[in-house]
């Protein structure tokens, strides 16, 4: 075990011409999640981020009132305008909502030859509510997953996913090595839910297995942790990191955004986007030892 060296600035960027990032995910009209928080992530790196809106959903902290989603064939064109004049250098996916979107998507990726892709499995809100209807799972994993360069689930997705319980460190690193077996390029299994005041996230590169440990922060500001992180590794891919650098870059970004969240609304509460972008990364700020591991 080595403590992991502190990352660089988050920014990367040359001002005449930033690189270009693509969420193709929902709307989060609290602010904390979706395409809300992608942006202000991308943003953060020095990415300029464009988007292609899946589904406009009304929420907040506590919760998801109700969800719209768009139609497939308005997606593949926001996939397509953006494609044809900006040229993403990186793209990313969160919430698909349906097998509809899912397919066209999917089928948009490929012909557009959209990539790197990190594949941010979208299900579950962090408040318990569904975002992808259940006869979608299968398809997202048989036909999205083999575009993914990575694919960042937490728990209860990885189980979803693989149809197996994954409830501890050993489960997750057999996850992550059935999701690489299925098609994606690496999997990053999040274990943020896991039990113990460590918080453990385990990476597959298909070669090589990296284990990233940090102290559990005492915080009920997690929404929008999961689009953050995903958020952050695209941003990192489109800046022409490589994709363990760039996992290890976002688990500390992510990690600062959840140390200076603001304390907003009565649940759930968002990130600190902006600040954790400002912030020299210089170890810890908690005190406690951040590890990375790999074997």
């Amino acid at each position: 075990m080595h403590a992991a060296d502190p990352p660089p600035e988050t920014a990367d960027v040359t001002p005449s011409r930033p690189r270009v990032a693509l969420t193709i995910a929902g709307s989060d009209s609290g602010g904390g999640a979706g395409i809300q928080a992608d942006l202000k992530t991308f943003e953060a790196f020095g990415v300029f981020g464009t988007t292609a809106i899946t589904a406009v959903t009304a929420q907040n902290t506590v919760g998801v009132e109700c969800a719209v989603a768009l139609p497939p064939e308005l997606v593949t064109a926001q996939m397509e305008a953006v494609t044809a004049d900006l040229h993403p250098s990186a793209a990313k996916t969160g919430m698909l909502a349906n097998a509809q979107i899912v397919h066209a998507v999917a089928e948009s990726v490929e012909r557009l030859a959209l990539a790197p892709l990190v594949v941010d499995p979208v299900m579950v809100a962090t408040s318990g509510d569904r975002l992808l209807e259940a006869d979608a799972t299968d398809l997202l994993t048989g036909r999205l997953l083999p575009l993914a360069t990575i694919v960042t689930p937490n728990l209860a997705e990885a189980e979803l996913m693989t149809g197996r319980a994954v409830r501890d460190r050993a489960a997750m690193a057999a996850a992550a090595r059935l999701l690489v077996d299925r098609g994606a390029g690496a999997a990053l299994v999040k274990g943020g839910h896991l039990e113990g005041d460590r918080v453990l996230d385990l990476l597959w590169d298909g070669t090589e297995e990296h284990i990233f440990e940090a102290t559990r922060i005492p915080t009920t500001s997690t929404h929008g942790t999961g689009c953050t992180l995903s958020a952050a590794i695209t941003a990192g891919l489109a800046s022409g990191r490589g994709l363990v650098d760039a996992v290890d870059v976002a688990i500390h970004y992510t990690r600062r955004a959840i140390e200076a969240a603001p304390g907003l609304g009565a649940g759930r509460g968002p990130l600190d986007h902006r600040r954790a972008g400002r912030s020299t990364g210089q170890g810890d700020p908690q005190g406690g030892q951040e590890n990375r591991r790999s074997r």
